[in-house]
């Protein structure tokens, strides 16, 4: 009786909850039924969701699916994917593309499957406990273990910040054709970061609707490559499907570590358990709450594609166009359309390596000046949706680890100071060679911090006096 006393409670809560423009203000979360505390810390009220409204959920109560259900369910898959698309992302895939051709593809397909399963297994934690995985490790975790913890994600976040800051450093270099020098690049980054992430003052729709706009130029910048490029089909299909990597050493194989380590990002767990929580649903209705664990799913999976076709438009470009080609062939290519960046390549028969700068001079070498500036407008689009996101995941990780409430302004100037410093340092005192240089010991980086995700989420997922009927099956 007192369950479904605290149920109907609940229920009337949100049902009470004022709408304006139709959004239903938040009020706190608290546990359900479905979510009993297993201790005396767990009893407190759960931390209230960062964002200051929740997105109603339309009641199709005779529909097995429904499309206005999905609809009201769309936007924090797509803002969870915009991990799978960040500059790192796009160097992995440039490098895989021209290191071992077609030959990785199933490595990304495999990486974003596992990855699409994590997904799943954080929003189901957000929606079942209606907290995030970071608040759930502040009440199960003794203080010491929970600090660590803390403090390797936070480094995962900042070693992600850092790859961001350097892809729209590069992406303005690019534009400007050289004007704005790198370290001017990064400037900028600091400066527009504050600006867009004051969006979300204007409705969570809307930042939502922004981010699905900057993945759309992504799509269509990297879109405009692949078929300006025209790779053989039959070679992308093969190599996605066929697992096997023939003629593959030591470098494919680093790739393919590489490609693991860059799409599959520990903070991005964090925030997807989040941002599940800006939707109305009662915790105390199993048949809500299960079909919001099924709409996020298939919301999940439909971001997750897109950004999985984005990433192979990378691989593919760069795996027809430039796979085996030696430094010298790019040379007098370069040459002879009249680049300035020719230097960048070296008078040997050594193979072509490249990163996100070079990347945008060979394509502009090789197939005309519109492609060196849409691959730069492409590379903008993901560092500054990303920035934007890895804020928001180290404010929910601060805000959960340590229950400690940071403004927006505090949380971005830290941590764009503590990314800033290191990149700006590079920019002002090296080249753009030492500046994309960082990208593979960050993506490096990003692989050891993976255990300090996966382990939480598939411990926590798992506990029955945690998730009761949703936990995972053995």
């Amino acid at each position: 009786m007192a369950k479904q006393h605290d149920s109907v409670d609940q229920h009337s809560r949100l049902k009470d909850s004022p709408v304006q423009n139709g959004v239903t203000q938040s009020s706190p979360t608290h546990y359900s039924s479905i979510s009993p505390p297993t201790s005396p810390v767990a009893q407190e009220d759960a931390f209230s969701t960062y964002f200051e409204e929740k997105v109603p959920v339309p009641d199709d109560v005779n529909q097995i699916f429904s499309f206005r259900k999905l609809w009201a369910f769309t936007g924090p898959g797509f803002l969870m994917s915009i991990a799978y698309l960040d500059p790192g992302n796009i160097e992995s895939d440039l490098q895989s593309g021209a290191k071992a051709g077609f030959k990785l593809l199933w490595v990304l397909l495999g990486a974003t499957i596992i990855g699409l399963l994590l997904q799943r297994l954080a929003a189901r934690l957000g929606v079942v406990t209606g907290m995030h995985l970071a608040e759930v490790c502040h009440r199960q975790y003794p203080t010491v273990p929970r600090i660590i913890l803390w403090l390797m994600v936070e480094l995962a976040i900042i070693g992600s910040d850092m790859q961001e800051v350097i892809g729209c450093a590069i992406a303005f270099n690019l534009l400007s054709v050289g004007r704005i020098p790198l370290w001017g690049g990064v400037l900028i980054t600091i400066i527009d970061t504050f600006v867009f992430l004051f969006l979300d003052k204007y409705g969570l729709r809307k930042l939502e609707a922004f981010f699905g706009f900057l993945i759309t130029i992504m799509a269509i910048s990297f879109g405009y490559e692949y078929v300006l490029v025209a790779p053989d089909q039959g070679e992308v299909l093969k190599g996605m499907f066929l697992p096997y990597c023939q003629g593959c050493g030591p470098v494919q194989l680093e790739q393919a570590v590489g490609i693991v380590g860059a799409v599959i990002m520990p903070h991005n767990i964090y925030l997807h358990s989040a941002l599940v929580k800006s939707r109305q649903i009662d915790r105390g209705n199993r048949k809500e709450v299960k079909e919001a664990n099924k709409y996020f799913f298939i919301e999940s999976a439909i971001a997750l594609f897109v950004s999985f076709l984005i990433n192979v438009f990378v691989v593919a470009v760069f795996a027809e166009a430039f796979y085996d080609k030696t430094n010298v062939e790019v040379n007098q290519m370069c040459n002879k359309t009249g680049s300035p960046h020719t230097d960048l390549f070296p008078l040997n028969n050594s193979t072509l390596e490249v990163d996100i700068y070079k990347g945008g001079v060979v394509l502009g070498c090789f197939f005309g000046p519109a492609a060196l500036y849409i691959w730069a407008i492409g590379i903008l689009a993901a560092g500054q949706s990303s920035t934007m996101t890895g804020t928001y995941s180290g404010q929910f990780v601060m805000e959960g680890f340590l229950n400690l409430r940071w403004s927006r302004f505090a949380r971005v100037l830290l941590t764009r100071s503590i990314a800033i410093t290191p990149t700006l340092l590079v920019a002002i005192f090296q080249d753009v060679r030492h500046l994309t240089g960082m990208n593979d010991f960050l993506n490096v980086l990003q692989s050891m911090q993976l255990p300090f995700a996966l382990i939480p989420i598939l411990t926590f997922t798992s506990l029955t006096s945690l998730m009761n009927d949703f936990a995972n099956g053995l």
